[in-house]
């Protein structure tokens, strides 16, 4: 009887190791699965950057001689050519790259907030999404609040650097930034970083006159303790959102404004403010538009 007990309790514990073998090789399998799809999404942008970058040092060289010729007026040229970013992804917008950071990508807009949330680059489906700027931001990054969204990801890709802007000095560090688009290159200051909720009060695009968004601008960057002094009437607010764990469903927010080379401020003239109102009168009348359909 007693011998019976024994190879019965032994055989139950040999059962309860096997199963936690087989839990903790599941798991070890699903933690490598995904390190090795972040892994590949990483090295995919990285090769997508160089070829991108090396088609336009091409590109250049062979057109030197041609704009020496002609000194009067100084071309932009963007580090990254667009001709090869929009074969791969006609959604391409632009290119983000914040210098001693992982941060260097190409930025896309879809016609949500959805898909490229799951989906890289290419249109495949990923965890680590492609940065895009939200879909009611304007597309040419003329508008005043652009928003743009990454992941957090753990292997420190994406927009996981983001997150560590809420360390006054190294915020202080990586203060400036710059977006590039076909047309221009949009130099960037960090005004303010904190953590929040996720409220949708940040995806607000639309603002009645300068003096709303002003203090729209003024409520956005007051959480943050060290936040920069910003001039008024602001040009534009630029938004970068990413997932954080301090709360429930928390969003680390990241906001800058636009600068010239040096460093100083760009604000709004008369001239972009009225440019702002007829752009504020024309989404009103699509807005109408499409409800009376």
């Amino acid at each position: 009887m007693e011998g019976n007990k024994k190879r019965a309790g032994g055989t139950f514990w040999k059962i309860l190791i096997c199963a936690a073998l087989l839990v903790f090789l599941a798991s070890a399998g699903l933690t490598l699965r995904s390190y090795l799809a972040d892994k590949k999404a990483q090295e995919e942008y990285e090769q997508l950057a160089s070829k991108a970058a090396q088609t336009t040092q091409e590109t250049t060289a062979e057109e030197t001689k041609e704009q020496e010729t002609e000194p009067e007026e100084e071309v932009y040229q963007s580090p990254y050519d667009f001709d090869v970013l929009k074969g791969e992804n006609p959604d391409t917008i632009g290119w983000i790259d914040i210098p001693d950071t992982k941060i260097s990508y190409p930025i896309v807009q879809g016609t949500d907030n959805d898909f490229y949330l799951k989906h890289d680059f290419h249109g495949e489906s990923s965890v680590s999404g492609t940065i895009y700027l939200d879909y009611e931001s304007e597309g040419d990054f003329e508008g005043r609040n652009n928003i743009l969204y990454g992941h957090n990801m753990k292997n420190g890709s994406m927009f996981k650097d983001v997150v560590r802007y809420k360390d006054p000095s190294y915020f202080k560090e990586h203060q400036y930034f710059t977006i590039y688009t076909p047309d221009r290159a949009i130099h960037l200051k960090a005004v303010s970083c904190y953590y929040g909720e996720a409220k949708p009060i940040v995806r607000k695009t639309r603002f009645k006159s300068q003096e709303a968004f002003d203090e729209f601008v003024k409520e956005m960057i007051a959480p943050c303790s060290y936040a920069e002094p910003v001039e008024y009437p602001v040009k534009a607010l630029y938004t970068l959102v990413t997932c954080s764990y301090e709360i429930n469903d928390a969003r680390t927010f990241l906001f800058a404004v636009e600068v010239d080379e040096e460093g100083n401020e760009i604000t709004a003239d008369e001239e972009y403010q009225q440019k702002m109102t007829d752009l504020m009168i024309k989404k009103a009348e699509e807005a109408s538009t499409a409800a009376q359909k």
